[in-house]
This record gives C-alpha cells, structure tokens and sequence, in this order.
C-alpha cells in the first residue's frame, strides 16, 4: 500500500458538490443511523469505536454532537483523552484507553484517543522513536484485539484541516465570545508546531494502518459532518443486523 503523504490530500470539499444536497443527504443519514443504532443495541452482537484525532480547531467537538447527537444517549458514550493523570502515568498508556472500549450494542467515540501518545508525546520529545515504535506495534495489537475478541467495528478518522484553516479558527476563539471559552493559551503555541504534528501524523497513520484510516477534509464542516455519517451508516449497514425474535 502506498505511503499516506497529508500534503497530498486536499483539505477542501470537492468543488463540484452542493452544499444544501449534502446537508440534506446528512440529514437522511442521520435518520438511518437512529434506526441503525437501535438494531445494534437491540442485537447486543457488535459494537462501533469510532476515533477522532486532529489537530486543535479541527472541529473534533462539532463533529460528534452533529453526527452522534440525535442518536439514543443510551446507546452512545463519549470520552475524551487530554493529558494523562498521575496515576494514568503510572500505568502502561494503554490502561487509560483499555477501560473505555466500547461494550457490545453500543457506540462508543474517542475525542483523541490512544495516538496521543505517539503525537503529542513524541512531537515534544517527551518519548523518542524507539518508544514510539513499540507504542505503533502496541495499538495495533490493541485495535486487533478488539476487532477479533469482540466484534468491535472501529472508524479511524483524521480530521485534516489546512494550517490556514485552524489559525483562522484559533483567532475566532480570542474573539467571538460564544467561542472564547475554548481558548487555550497553549493553542498557538502548539500550532507554531504543526509540521512536526504532520511528520508525527503521517507515521502514525502509515504504521498503524492494519485497520485504515479515513482522511476527512475538515476545512469545511458540513462535507466532514457528512463523510463520517456516511462512513459509519456503512459500517452498521454491512453487519446485516436483525433485531431479535421471541423464543417459541
């Protein structure tokens, strides 16, 4: 398989696509994926990881409540994965992630996940290649096992946004007050890093590739919102679920 090169793959829509289809296209979707959602969690014989890595401002945040947001609370779980905690450190770093895998019938979405620690970790030096390396091979095996041992369906998506894009985002935050309180401080620090986030990125994607990864151009929301939709009514609709009958 050829390498994944980011610089490659545009950040943009396909300029031929109309805006309002596709917002109603994600609309139907949206209506499959309730009736999906129930199936799953009725046959209890599956479960869906669905991960979003990208970069800050990317719209990991946005994206989940407009595509998972309508689906049944009962069946849906969210956990977000920001700096690990004393304790999370004193563990192997896939003790933290471990405990939130989802349960079968149920969805389960990852705001950053487990390739934190070969993003983040590594783009600051806090771990060299040698480790992150081994931590490559350990997610892999890690995925694997939940895919053979509990029929988990996992969706890997990065959100890939222009650097133009999320340092125009960033600055909404310093201004629009309905967006001020997801300033961090630290965000532009962080984007002064961005073409070490992209090398970190791409080996990540290229070396933990077992289960592929969908590439979602994320400058604009509405073709995101719509891509992980249809990706994950897809995934639901080729388990051909039944819902369960009475005994007799």
């Amino acid at each position: 398989m050829a390498k994944i090169k980011l610089s490659a793959i545009s950040t943009t829509a396909p300029k031929k696509l109309d805006k309002d289809k596709v917002r109603a296209a994600t609309r139907e979707l949206l209506l499959e994926l309730d009736e999906l959602q129930n199936l799953l969690y009725a046959q209890h014989k599956y479960s869906v990881l669905l991960v979003i890595q990208g970069m800050d401002a990317s719209g990991k945040d946005g994206l989940i409540k407009n595509v998972t947001g309508t689906l049944n609370p009962q069946g849906v779980m969210v956990s977000s994965f920001k700096a690990p905690t004393p304790e999370e450190m004193d563990h192997d770093f896939l003790w933290r992630i471990h405990k939130h895998a989802p349960a079968k019938g149920m969805i389960e979405v990852f705001n950053r996940s487990h390739y934190e620690d070969i993003l983040v970790q590594r783009v600051h030096k806090w771990i060299d290649d040698k480790t992150a390396v081994k931590r490559m091979k350990a997610i892999n095996a890690f995925e694997k096992l939940l895919a053979e041992h509990n029929n988990t369906q996992i969706i890997k998506c990065y959100l890939h946004v222009s650097h133009e894009a999320q340092q125009q985002r960033l600055v909404e935050r310093t201004e629009d007050p309905r967006k001020m309180w997801k300033y961090n401080e630290n965000d532009l620090a962080e984007s002064k890093l961005w073409p070490q986030y992209m090398d970190a990125y791409e080996d990540a994607i290229n070396n933990c590739n077992d289960i592929p990864w969908l590439i979602v151009p994320s400058d604009q929301n509405w073709y995101k919102e719509y891509l992980v939709a249809l990706t994950l009514r897809d995934t639901l609709k080729s388990l051909n679920m039944k819902y369960p009958r009475l005994k007799k």
